[in-house]
């Protein structure tokens, strides 16, 4: 596969914008890359410049980088179980953290089968988008709004579903000093409700602390991360798990939107040998 230059990405967007949603979490990938991206990552084509499968990776450069996602749109089915099959693009013997169209399941159990390597899917998503910000709401709530620091890596990886102790916990910490975040503070300034945003520009692992609840803090927090990400040239949109009615039903109030068509999935390969 080829990996593309920087001056190729800006190309890659304005190809992926014509497939969404399948392609809005490599269009998020490929933006942060675009603009600075301060993680190792590698975007590849299959052809440039009428790509079928373009894959976002992050390059392998110490044990815990291995947790974080390898993210995958394609226009070909087929082209896409070749190059997984047929290509050393990843490597089966490691544990991948794969993030694709729910569609391709099947066809990813039968590379699973031909490589020899247990398969498991850990959750299914509904991706919602905000496309014109500015209509949220104002912010009528006296609170005391700050980013994320480096201090609440623990509360945050501890609180978080899928959280896995000192594996994930690397992963929590580049979200926090590498890309947007935000939270509400008590008065003795610790976090009470925060949201972050991964390196695909979603916005994601929000949480409020159950005594905190009920009182706006989660709406008033994506209204604010909405309209920054936004304002820094970043598409603005989620993956809400499913089942997760709370919280999908705070984004439809506030003018997120889904095709109802497309899901997104992650699956783990070798999820056996991650050690800590």
């Amino acid at each position: 596969m080829k990996v593309l230059r920087k001056q190729e990405l800006k190309k890659a967007l304005e190809a992926l914008r014509h497939y969404f949603p399948r392609s809005k979490e490599v269009y998020g990938c490929v933006s942060v890359i675009n603009q600075a991206d301060v993680e190792p990552r590698d975007v590849l084509v299959d052809q440039w410049p009428d790509f079928r499968v373009l894959l976002v990776k992050p390059k392998w450069q110490q044990k815990p980088d291995f947790y974080k996602e390898v993210s995958v749109f394609t226009k070909d089915k087929s082209c896409l179980r070749n190059i997984l099959t047929r290509t050393d693009v990843l490597d089966w013997k490691q544990f991948i953290n794969l993030s694709v169209d729910l569609q391709h399941e099947e066809m990813l159990k039968a590379v699973a089968l031909n490589k020899g390597v247990p398969m498991k899917k850990i959750s299914t998503w509904h991706l919602m988008s905000l496309e014109d910000p500015s209509n949220l709401p104002a912010d009528r709530l006296s609170i005391q709004v700050s980013s994320v620091k480096e201090s609440h890596v623990a509360l945050i990886n501890s609180t978080w579903k899928f959280g896995m102790g000192e594996l994930t916990e690397p992963l929590v910490r580049s979200m926090i000093l590498n890309y947007p975040s935000c939270c509400v503070l008590d008065s003795e300034g610790q976090p009470v409700s925060w949201t972050l945003t991964y390196s695909n520009c979603a916005m994601g692992m929000g949480y409020t602390l159950p005594e905190h609840r009920r009182k706006g803090y989660a709406k008033a927090l994506v209204t604010i991360m909405a309209k920054k990400l936004h304002s820094e040239g970043y598409p603005v949109y989620c993956f809400v798990e499913e089942g997760n009615q709370p919280s999908y039903r705070l984004l439809k109030s506030l003018g997120f939107t889904e095709d109802l068509s497309h899901r997104n999935a992650w699956f783990y390969f070798n999820q056996f040998s991650m050690t800590p």
